[in-house]
This record gives C-alpha cells, sequence and structure tokens, in this order.
C-alpha cells in the first residue's frame, strides 16, 4: 500500500540531472548537489544571508550546577553579530556535561517561550554525557508575517526580492551561528553535532542539515504541515508563493533537501500513514528522538549504548 501510493507522487530522482545524467561520479554529484542547493534557496527558502562579518559570544549568566545536575553547566549566552556594519544579537542557552572530554552536541531549535523545558530531558541528555544548545526560536524571529524585529530585520532587509530569505532560513541561519561558537569549544565533539527540530523547525532543521554539512546527524520530528506555503507563507521566499497561487506542484521540495542530507545520519519523525511528499500530518513531540539518536551516536564512537 505505502509503495503504491507513494509512487503516485511521481517523486523526483534529486541526484539526476535534468539532461538525464546520473550522479555516478564525484564532479557530477557534487555540481548537482549544488544546483539543488541553490534551487532550493531561489525557489522556497530564500537565500541564505552569510556568516556574519564578526561573531562574538557573550556570557550572561552561569547557573550553579547543583541547581540542574551536578554533571552539568547551565549557561545563557547571547550571540553578537555583525551584519552589513549593523550590530544583532540573540540569546541561547547551553548546557554541557562538567568534566573533560570530547562531549556530542544537540542543537535544538525549541518552541520553549519561557525557558522552563518542561518537556525536554535536559538531566538525563547531560548524565549520558551530551551536551545540548537551545535556540528558542521566536527570541531569533517571530513566527509571524513582520519582518521588522529580532534578526529578521537585519538577514531579510525587504520582501520585495522574490528570494528573499523566509523564517525557516532565518531559524536554519541561527543554528548555524550556534555550530560556528560550538566547533570553538574544546569540551564538545565536532565530529557529532545534531541540529533537531519540530513541525515547522523540523523543516528548519532540514534545511540547515542541507546546506551545511557540519551537522552529521539531522532530526525533524515532523516536517512542516505546511507544503504550499498557504498557511505561513512569510516561512519562505516570496517567490514560492506562486506555486499555492497558482496551483502548482512542487514535487521536488522535499526529496532533494533530504537527497542533501544523506550519507549523513538523518531522523525523521512522522506519522506512519502521511504518504504525501510533504508530510501534512502532526502528532506530539517526541522525547524519543534524543534517546534514539543519542544510542546512535553511542554505537558509532563505539560505546555501550
Amino acid at each position: 500500500m505505502i509503495t503504491s501510493a507513494t509512487d503516485a507522487l511521481h517523486l523526483c530522482t534529486p541526484l539526476t540531472r535534468k539532461e538525464g545524467e546520473s550522479a555516478k561520479t564525484k564532479e557530477v554529484l557534487d555540481r548537482r548537489r549544488e544546483a539543488l542547493k541553490g534551487m532550493l534557496q531561489k525557489e522556497i527558502y530564500g537565500i541564505l544571508p552569510p556568516k556574519p562579518a564578526h561573531l562574538k559570544v557573550a556570557l550572561i549568566s552561569e547557573q550553579d550546577p547543583r541547581s540542574l545536575t551536578a554533571r552539568a553547566v547551565r549557561r545563557e549566552l547571547s550571540f553578537l553579530c555583525e551584519i552589513d556594519g549593523e550590530e544583532a544579537s540573540f540569546p541561547a542557552t547551553q548546557i554541557m556535561p562538567k568534566g573533560e572530554g570530547k562531549f556530542p552536541v544537540f542543537i535544538y531549535l525549541s518552541t520553549d517561550s519561557d525557558g522552563a523545558y518542561k518537556d525536554l530531558p535536559i538531566e538525563q541528555i547531560a548524565m549520558r554525557g551530551y551536551g545540548i544548545f537551545i535556540l528558542r526560536y521566536q527570541d531569533v524571529a517571530k513566527d509571524s508575517r513582520d519582518f521588522r524585529f529580532g534578526m529578521a530585520k537585519h538577514l531579510c532587509k525587504s520582501r520585495r526580492a522574490l528570494s528573499a530569505p523566509g523564517k525557516i532560513a532565518i531559524w536554519a541561519w541561527a543554528a548555524m551561528r550556534v555550530m560556528d561558537y560550538a566547533l570553538t569549544l574544546a569540551n564538545a565533539d565536532a565530529a557529532h553535532v545534531a541540529v533537531i527540530g519540530q513541525k515547522h523547525l523540523g523543516r528548519s532543521a532540514l534545511f540547515c542539515g542541507a546546506m551545511d554539512e557540519r551537522f552529521r546527524y539531522v532530526i525533524a520530528s515532523t516536517q512542516g504541515g505546511d507544503a504550499t506555503g498557504a498557511h505561513a507563507p512569510y516561512w519562505f521566499c516570496p517567490r514560492y508563493k506562486r506555486y499555492a497561487d497558482e496551483g502548482k506542484e512542487m514535487t521536488c521540495a522535499l526529496d532533494p533537501l533530504l537527497s542533501l542530507i544523506v550519507p549523513r545520519d538523518l531522523l525523521i519523525d512522522s506519522a506512519e500513514m502521511d504518504l504525501r511528499a510533504e508530510i501534512q500530518g502532526e502528532h506530539s513531540p517526541s522525547l524519543c528522538d534524543f534517546f534514539a539518536y543519542m544510542d546512535h551516536i553511542d554505537k558509532k564512537k563505539g560505546k555501550r549504548p
């Protein structure tokens, strides 16, 4: 049933060029991958802003580890960026295990608004020997049509440009900046960093992982639910709106995104009966994502999960 349903979607083969040439060599594959990256930015998510000229991370506060867990330290950070000569910033929370060593890291795009993280197994993550950066997406850019505040003000000067970045691209850009900082930490394992998000932040995680190969693991708990952009056009670039307005199919919207992530590890947590290329269903956040990937990374590193 699943095979017949997906065959009816006429999914494209992302790594095959329009001329029919298969990506059988590294050179052809690399060209095709760059073409796919360009298409995804130009047609769907918007052109990713470049890395800021200057990035500085300031410590806002450091929490007594006894109030969290004796095995971890929690720090509130401010990421200070210089963009076109202007200063901009967004906050993030860093929780790293105590002690020496290289700890694998999650960069988590969170919907939490108050910083309580009641549904996040922070202590278990730290006790297992993993670090986590928590990026509250509304602190980066509001989930609305308004681009006048937060990082959206600096990264998207005008929505008149057809390929101006949407909010998904802006949230992904912020996760990349957290990755920049994580790579400077002596106790972070640069070879084992995961980006994770849920719903439209799951789509941000996918886009982030597709554009930035430094992420070894990409986790999406559902993939967005608004395939056409009709519900939230500001998630995407203005050009993408034409597919909803004109009733055009965008069959290459998801499969190239996933193709750009492989052969790195990818986990998508979606309802099993969602058979369309663009997942429409939504279900509750799955804490199993964290535990499944901790087990998976442990096996990669030769540790007993």
